[in-house]
């Protein structure tokens, strides 16, 4: 058997198991679609309000519900200590230093 036989046979294999694998997940939808009706409807019910998107640290868990001085509880200017921290844009408030201060931050 030549080195390209086994090459050949090799990615054959692999596209199967590629083709089974987006056919389980074709299945696994139509076969999840009542299940996630059914957790749309409770959160509908219950108001539920956001995704909690990483698990590491409070401030990163619920983005909306954070305050803006929460990621440097420790110290002022420690550094980020999840990497979710990274991945999470700051307001956009804080993003564009050319807008105005609102008057409800102003000091004095």
């Amino acid at each position: 058997m030549r080195k390209s036989d086994i090459l050949f046979l090799s990615l054959a294999v692999q596209m199967v198991l590629l083709f089974f694998l987006f056919a389980h997940a074709a299945h696994r939808k139509m076969a999840d679609i009542p299940r996630i009706r059914e957790k749309g409807e409770i959160v509908r019910r219950l108001g539920l309000t956001d995704l909690c998107l990483f698990t590491e640290a409070r401030y990163t868990r619920h983005i909306t519900q954070a305050d803006l001085n929460t990621p440097f509880q420790d110290h002022p200017l420690s550094l980020e200590h999840f990497p979710s921290g990274s991945l999470l844009l700051p307001p956009a408030g804080l993003r564009d230093f050319r807008a105005p201060v609102p008057a409800e931050r102003r000091k004095g």
